[in-house]
């Protein structure tokens, strides 16, 4: 008889959950992932609403261009004719746009065309904008697993760049004075959670790299790309269960056969809502840490440990409008508008003692119709304002299980109506007659995001990395459970490009080290 397979159960179907359990499954082991939501995806996820299909996140993504690090983890999963994509134009990745000034400023692909496109607005400069680009590429290429390098001490986003654990603010302000450049080269920050004088280098660094070398967006929907993955999963032999999420972790302190019959805490099994039990060799949490250490006893993990995770701050929400657009009113836009109201407050979105809105980013998805054409009108927008979870904090105690629209009371309807108006008349500064386009809005709040996610206080980044203090915020996937492993955005690096990055981290605690990267390399090189 040929030797059991080894399984492993997966809690949490988003893109951290997907991307793990693809890779173990491609790689021999019985994959059980567990999601709560009708549908898998996480981030992925869409909806539909007015007869349209809204992406819930993963709006824009990086390593998708031919060679990219993504690409090439699509490429040895085998899925990569399958993925739908659409670049954004290269001679305007990004717009901004700053109301304090009304100054409006473009963003190029590319290391010349970042430099070029910004030196046309500061010709003096141009040596700077040089060096600062330079400086961000090469903390990129320091990183072993950005790069998908083998490396002798396992799978990291760290590396050894004098600039790399720096605060981001400090690292932008070695190149310029300038303090309306400064707030330019911070732009994507809310896409990170950005905090002055905490947020490492490397986050801001990677993440620009990305968009520097080219993004591109989902075409028709980012349910897609989830889709793709779960077919990964059972093509192998595995099964991706949703509607039915995890309530409960059984974890004893009994000897443990991997741990060599050693006493430690081991998982024995999971419960669902449904009162399903599932067993494996192997569990791995793609959910918020926070809110899996809900789903057990508290003697499961050391009280130190409970403790330092829910001290963690968590990087800001975010308040969303989906709006459709009456026919051929619209223009499609192929690029990311980003809307600034003053240059201060470009490092001010997680603060609550902030007016809101300080900004928003700006786009129309893209249809299979978009493709090639420079003149198709769009059918929809979305608009998205980062949000500290505060604003929303007097309803934190509602929950939408079970409930229908409108149950957390009229005053959370009022608020939202308040916030979805002040959102669309800095939409109508960035886009003189907007109004006028719109057919129907449908919003979602920070609360909408943490019942949906189950992530804590909403987060859209997870947890907020310090360069003060990067040890409490740098989370391993191994636990203090013995066959407990982690994955998802709140262990490195968060977004399209960190989850999957961590996955096969997560992938590697079980494979072996480096065995997953000499995969996706040896699968490149024989192509």
């Amino acid at each position: 008889m040929s030797e059991r397979r080894k399984s492993a159960v997966i809690i949490g179907g988003g893109l951290g959950g997907l991307f793990t359990g693809a890779i173990l499954a491609k790689e021999g082991l019985e994959v059980t992932v567990l999601e709560k939501n009708a549908t898998a995806g996480g981030g992925l996820q869409t909806f539909r609403r007015f007869g349209e299909t809204f992406d819930t996140g993963m709006h824009v993504v990086g390593g998708m261009r031919p060679g990219g690090n993504i690409w090439r983890i699509c490429r040895y999963l085998g899925i990569l004719d399958g993925v739908q994509l659409m670049d954004v134009d290269d001679d305007c990745t990004d717009r901004l746009f700053f109301a304090e000034d009304r100054r409006r400023y473009t963003i190029a692909q590319g290391r010349e065309g970042f430099v070029e496109s910004l030196a046309r607005d500061f010709p003096h400069e141009r040596e700077a904008l040089q060096r600062y680009v330079e400086a961000v590429l090469r903390i990129a290429d320091h990183t072993d697993l950005f790069n998908l390098r083998p490396s002798a001490s396992g799978p990291s986003l760290f590396a050894s760049s004098p600039d790399f654990l720096m605060a981001a603010t400090d690292f932008i302000a070695q190149f310029t004075d300038d303090p309306r450049l400064r707030a330019v080269l911070a732009y994507m920050n809310p896409l990170y959670g950005g905090r002055p004088g905490q947020t490492p280098a490397y986050v801001h660094a990677i993440i620009s790299t990305l968009y520097i070398r080219g993004a591109s967006r989902f075409v028709g929907g980012s349910s897609r790309f989830a889709d793709l993955l779960a077919e990964v999963i059972t093509s192998h032999g595995g099964r991706v269960l949703t509607g039915d999420g995890v309530e409960w972790v059984e974890v004893s302190h009994s000897p443990s056969p991997s741990a060599g019959g050693a006493r430690g805490r081991h998982v024995v099994n999971v419960r669902t809502r449904k009162g399903i039990v599932y067993t494996a060799d192997h569990y791995i949490s793609a959910i918020h840490p926070c809110t899996l250490m809900q789903l057990m006893d508290e003697r499961a993990f050391p009280k130190a440990y409970r403790e330092r995770l829910n001290s963690i701050p968590n990087a800001h929400s975010a308040f969303s409008l989906f709006i459709k657009l009456k026919p051929e009113t619209f223009p499609y836009i192929n690029h990311s508008e980003y809307y600034m109201t003053r240059y201060a407050d470009v490092w001010n979105f997680s603060r609550a003692d902030r007016p809101w809105p300080l900004g928003f980013l700006f786009m129309t998805p893209p249809e299979d119709c978009h493709a090639g054409c420079t003149s198709v009108t769009a059918s929809k927008a979305l608009v998205t304002a980062p949000m500290p979870f505060d604003m929303v904090s007097r309803w934190a105690s509602t929950s939408l299980r079970g409930e229908g629209t409108g149950h957390r009371g009229p005053g959370y309807e009022a608020w939202k109506e308040e916030m979805a108006a002040a959102l669309l008349r800095q939409v109508e500064d960035l886009h003189p007659g907007f109004g006028q386009c719109i057919e129907a809005v449908n919003t979602a709040s920070p609360l909408t995001i943490r019942d949906y996610y189950g992530a804590k206080e909403g987060t859209i980044c997870g947890f907020s990395k310090d360069c003060r203090n990067i040890a409490l915020s740098h989370l391993p996937v191994v636990t203090k459970i013995d066959n407990l492993l982690l994955t998802g955005q709140n262990n490195s690096l968060h977004g399209f490009c960190g989850v999957p990055l961590t996955a096969i981290n997560t992938a590697e605690a079980v494979l072996g080290m480096n065995y997953v990267i000499n995969k996706i390399n040896s699968c490149a090189a024989s192509s």
